[in-house]
């Protein structure tokens, strides 16, 4: 076996190690009093930039494992992330604040504050802003939802003329022709779709290889087929197995001095609507097989079964003991007490479903995570699903799931479209069992690795929908591209 072979199989096993705790920066057990609970306790308390001084003094020991070694790299680069997401100031939230609440004074920044509804991270003994803190508010905290809203009357989800999608008018004709039919999969939408990477000039050196991962769709029967590969740039290209639970479209190409890199791939995908009618008397608790017993696992660091989220699971089912009911008590829970909001990246959150309860808000992914917990620890079978969401004409990275139920079996869930507007119980809960056409699925799991692997931890450490990008000389962060996501409804 080659040096170069060898070695890429120890990052590679590094790296899916670190997989598992790589959103962890924080939990680093060792002995007390070492260096590395020293640095752990820093990064706990924000004091970065002791943190990364000890860091460096650390990894400049010549008698360190690589585990050890990369394991401590990848923080430095966390430490810098979570700057990145936390560069505003107290002047820059107030000021955007002023535009639609011109009252704002200092004691409702002290109050939004402690009640989470403003995002703050302590840095270095600074107090500072998620970049999105200021928009969030009035996402988050109820008063605040009502000032935008009187301001904002027509800012739905969707938009534009002549073309906007009634996404509960699609939903009501899913449910019809399910029944209809007697068949889950229904309202097929042709759709094309042309995603992009363009890697900046200059930031890999001349000559050096690219690596690029662009996400591509799985073949799942029934729901998402058909899919017709058109063209990529470069042509040259490696596609992962149709079951590859990331799925991607992998390219190479050496950087040039002064140009842009670019990669694309092009495709078509028939996409199904899906309603399962439930009768929630027929439920029962599964009987397991390997891959349901996979699906209530816990799955470090993201799904944990952690005290507080034990006792919050308890105080919302209560009594209840059918699955089903269950479900729905978790649904609305969740959909109810977590309000969407920005997100800072995934990877320096510690846990998730943790950061969503402890915060009390979060996006399609936190809700998503926070929900599947939930169910696994009350013995429903739930997992991950993600990809891009289409409401023509507008369209959105987006994260949802699926969920088990003994005897109708997997079935979507979408917690961030929650429960509708509707007194027709199979619509208001549509989406607890039920997906409309509009979905491209990349993904049927988080944190699962590449075909072929990526050597360097990801700029998405638990989610796969823009792409990734490395060199010989590390992974290329956000920053340093760009992608661009187009599609058409074909008829």
């Amino acid at each position: 076996m080659g040096k170069f072979l060898r070695c890429l199989i120890v990052v590679q096993c590094v790296y899916m190690f670190g997989v598992l705790n790589m959103c962890n920066s924080v939990a680093i057990k060792s002995n007390p009093g070492s260096e590395q609970e020293k640095i752990a306790g820093l990064i706990q308390i924000g004091d970065y930039t002791a943190a990364n001084q000890l860091i460096q003094n650390y990894l400049n020991q010549g008698n360190l494992p690589d585990s050890v070694r990369n394991k401590y790299l990848f923080e430095i680069e966390l430490i810098d992330r979570i700057r990145k997401d936390f560069q505003a100031n107290r002047a820059d939230v107030m000021d955007y604040i002023k535009r639609f609440y011109p009252q704002i004074n200092d004691s409702d920044m002290t109050r939004w504050e402690a009640a989470k509804s403003l995002e703050t991270k302590i840095i270095d003994g600074e107090v500072h802003y998620f970049n999105r803190a200021a928009r969030n508010l009035f996402r988050i905290d109820p008063e605040m939802i009502k000032v935008w809203k009187a301001q904002h009357p027509d800012a739905e989800i969707t938009s534009g003329s002549g073309a906007k999608l009634d996404l509960d008018l699609h939903n009501a004709g899913i449910i019809e022709d399910a029944i209809k039919s007697g068949d889950m999969f229904v309202k097929p939408v042709r759709i094309r779709v042309k995603q992009s990477l363009e890697v900046k000039a200059n930031v890999v050196p001349d000559g050096e290889i690219i690596r690029c991962w662009i996400p591509y769709p799985r073949l799942i029967p029934g729901r998402q087929q058909e899919i017709k590969l058109i063209q990529t740039q470069p042509p040259i290209h490696t596609l992962a197995p149709e079951d590859a639970l990331q799925r991607t479209i992998y390219f190479e190409k050496p950087a040039i001095a002064d140009d842009q890199t670019f990669f694309s791939t092009e495709y078509v995908i028939t996409s199904h609507g899906v309603f399962q009618p439930i009768d929630p008397e027929l439920v029962k608790k599964p009987e397991l097989n390997n891959f349901l017993e996979e699906n209530l696992k816990e799955e470090a660091p993201h799904i944990v079964f952690s005290p507080a989220l034990k006792e919050l699971s308890e105080s919302i089912i209560g009594a209840e003991q059918n699955p089903y009911r269950q479900a729905q008590a978790l649904f609305a829970w969740v959909d109810n007490n977590t309000p969407w909001a920005s997100a800072r990246e995934y990877s320096t959150i510690r846990c998730i479903p943790e950061y969503a309860y402890e915060n009390g808000h979060g996006d399609c992914g936190i809700q998503t995570l926070l929900l599947i917990t939930l169910c696994r620890m009350n013995g429903i079978p739930a997992r991950w699903q993600s990809g891009w969401e289409l409401q023509p004409p507008d369209d959105s990275m987006h994260d949802w799931g699926m969920i088990y139920f003994e005897p109708y079996g997997w079935v979507p869930m979408d917690v961030t479209y929650g429960l509708r507007n509707s007194e027709e119980p199979e619509l208001h809960w549509f989406y607890l069992n039920g997906m409309d056409s509009y979905r491209i699925i990349f993904n049927d799991g988080f944190s699962r690795p590449f075909s072929p692997g990526k050597t360097y931890p990801r700029s998405e450490t638990v989610d796969s929908q823009r792409g990734e990008v490395e060199w010989s000389g590390g992974n290329l962060y956000f920053d340093q591209w760009r992608w661009n996501f187009e599609w058409e409804i074909l008829e």
